[in-house]
């Protein structure tokens, strides 16, 4: 059966709403100059939604409703480059550079010739085309001859307009395409806590994530393009006259160019970024230079794979050599494993530098660090010290590769590797580094809320066999603490008091202080709210808690496991005799009435009234259900400054969007 087409004031209408939108979004994200409300935008993208909806046919690939991506795809194909993206010639120092400028002017004499620096992005160089002013191909420098086209994965980039008003019909144009560095942190992050192996740094994400065959995914990692060449003749005279042109068009055009009268002026461009650069959202090592003028460019030609008229300079990457003294593990509250380098102290990016992070035994395996080794430092992300290889040739004869442990550094139990995991982890509840951790996090103030446990106390009490888990807590006496190097009787009874005062948190902070596996805050106050009583939530089944919205299968695994557990359920029962509630007393009342009245609410970004916990805890008492992630059910995203992925999906999706004063407004509080 044929669709009847759609009347030509729809088509009309979804063009004219796309055009506007796009507008929005390049003012938005690219000029950082908003015209309209998040709400008046969110107006315009849910009436483009439903036209489309209603008219199939008007859902385009350049529609702005299309940014987050489609089906995955079984491969890519291969496109020929036309014309070939050539490599550049590289130089390492200041003199270097000075000969190249100097090289230019022996092969075109008498050229007044002028540069433009650019800082050089890290990432994968792609060749864009647009023709008709639209988006058509993507395509990756692959060999220079041959690339793949990943257009379906450029798409989703938003800060790429997928329609150019102003364009020539064929527009052929090359860009980098990075992960910001702080977007790569969080991905890391994120698979430290689920044991995977961290990704090596952003460049090699990058590369990986554009060749995803699901565009959904490369939607979620956030990926940015940085324009920097246009082939196509688009009237400009000189390569600065042609940014000032693709800025003008919307294309992000990275900021940070300069034009440059001479190689004076290139070495202070040169000066001014070498510390600078690490304070940017990317990842960069060098500066490319270009001459700037067009009829200077085609003078001086191409040699067989580079051009003569750029070159890109390479800031040497600040490392610092230092000697292995020792590979010490730590043992983390979870029971996973780290090893750590023990290092003589070495002087890196204005911090010294006694410690060095070796993620996990599949890394330390593949750089095979050992102890006695000379190895290379740098600072990821400028921050945080890592080993990024092995002077091999001061490698002491007697060396010998660091095993990999088969039982816990600490208590000597034999290690588990979960499936899908790279960690190594001790799952002997009794050992004492995961029992100090556990202490630790149980009296925490989002747990059980016991002030004036610190470490050095824990440590001393362990010391003093005072202190096997938390349940010890609650055998502690005041002759116990008193005599302790530090301690008086008066800090001894406030933290008796305290200890005293925890046995009457509620259920949800008992759920969360006990360290179930994938239980965090949120999901303890669902279960204590849910259930009301630990023996009732004890007893349920996987399929019992699955039927609690946002609790998926592996939560209810985790915690049927949790509960089966005869060392936890000893442990529970201790704190029962010990007088600790197992009981939600304030369970959440349905509020029928009122703004935020059975409404799935999304909290995104930070906010400047409110802690996260304060503002869920208002939304929860007016009715409202937080939900983490932002789909078509998502009722309310409430943004907070720095928001980035689900508020972008948020209007995608034309989910209403409000501010923190709009937020404290409706409930009565603005």
């Amino acid at each position: 059966m044929n669709t009847p087409p759609p009347p030509v004031e729809s088509v009309a209408r979804a063009q004219a709403l796309a055009a506007e939108i796009e507008r929005h979004n390049e003012l938005y994200y690219v000029h950082g100059r908003p015209e309209i409300s998040d709400r008046d935008f969110d107006r315009l993208l849910e009436e483009l939604i439903a036209l489309e909806n209603q008219y199939p046919v008007l859902r385009t690939a350049t529609s702005p409703t299309q940014r987050v991506g489609g089906r995955p795809v079984d491969g890519f194909e291969q496109v020929a480059h036309d014309p070939p993206m050539l490599s550049l010639d590289n130089t390492y120092s200041e003199d270097e550079l000075a000969d190249w400028v100097a090289r230019l002017s022996r092969f075109a004499p008498g050229l007044a010739l002028s540069y433009v620096a650019e800082l050089k992005v890290d990432g994968v160089s792609i060749a864009l085309r647009y023709e008709n002013g639209v988006l058509t191909r993507a395509v990756t420098r692959g060999n220079g001859q041959l690339g793949d086209d990943v257009t379906a994965n450029v798409r989703t980039i938003r800060r790429l307009p997928l329609r150019l008003a102003g364009a020539p019909p064929e527009l052929l144009l090359r860009g980098e395409i990075y992960m910001p560095r702080g977007v790569f942190d969080q991905l890391n992050r994120d698979r430290e806590e689920q044991g995977e192996a961290l990704y090596a740094n952003p460049r090699n994400t990058t590369a990986g994530t554009i060749r995803l065959l699901d565009s959904r995914e490369v939607a979620r990692r956030r990926l940015e393009i940085a324009v920097y060449q246009s082939v196509s003749d688009i009237g400009a005279s000189s390569h600065s006259g042609a940014f000032e042109q693709l800025t003008a068009w919307g294309l992000p055009v990275l900021s940070t160019w300069e034009r440059c009268a001479d190689l004076a002026a290139l070495r202070r461009y040169l000066d001014h970024w070498r510390e600078r650069r690490r304070q940017l959202d990317f990842e960069t090592d060098g500066v490319v230079i270009k001459v700037d003028s067009y009829a200077a460019q085609r003078e001086l030609g191409t040699t067989g794979k580079a051009p003569r008229w750029a070159v890109a300079f390479k800031y040497a990457a600040e490392q610092a050599i230092t000697r292995v003294r020792d590979i010490v593990v730590q043992v983390g509250r979870t029971g996973v494993l780290t090893p750590v380098a023990e290092l003589e102290p070495v002087q890196l990016a204005g911090t010294v530098v006694k410690r060095a992070t070796l993620h996990n035994y599949e890394d330390l395996s593949r750089k095979d660090v050992r102890v006695g080794d000379s190895v290379y430092l740098e600072k990821g992300g400028e921050i945080i010290p890592k080993v990024v290889a092995v002077q091999l040739e001061l490698r002491p004869a007697d060396s010998v590769p660091f095993e990999k442990p088969a039982n816990c550094p600490v208590c000597g139990e034999k290690l588990t590797r979960f499936a899908g995991e790279v960690a190594l982890r001790c799952t002997n509840v009794g050992c004492p580094a995961i029992a100090a951790q556990a202490v630790a996090h149980f009296s925490s103030r989002s747990a059980m809320n016991i002030e004036g446990l610190g470490d050095k106390l824990i440590e001393q009490l362990q010391k003093k066999g005072l202190l096997r888990d938390y349940t010890s807590l609650y055998e502690l006496r005041l002759e116990d603490l008193r005599d302790l190097e530090g301690w008086g009787e008066k800090s001894a009874q406030n933290l008796l008091a305290q200890i005293s005062g925890s046995r009457e948190r509620e259920l949800s902070h008992l759920l969360f202080a006990i360290g179930i596996r994938f239980v965090g805050e949120r999901v303890a106050r669902l279960l204590a709210e849910h259930f009301g009583e630990l023996d009732i939530l004890a007893a349920a089944s996987t399929e019992e808690l699955q039927k609690i919205p946002e609790i998926g299968p592996k939560v209810a695994e985790s915690v049927v496991a949790f509960f089966a557990d005869d060392n936890n359920r000893t442990r529970l029962e201790s704190l029962r005799r010990h007088g600790v509630s197992f009981q939600q007393k304030q369970r959440r009342q349905v509020v029928q009435e009122g703004p935020f009245a059975g409404k799935k609410v999304v909290l995104t970004g930070t906010l400047s009234q409110l802690t996260r916990d304060a503002a869920t805890q208002k939304l929860e008492a007016a009715g409202a259900k937080i939900v983490g992630s932002v789909s078509k059910q998502t009722d309310l995203v409430i943004a907070g400054e720095a928001a980035g992925s689900k508020l972008d999906k948020a209007r995608l999706l034309g989910v209403e969007v409000i501010d923190e004063a709009t937020f404290l407004a409706r409930l009565g509080e603005g």
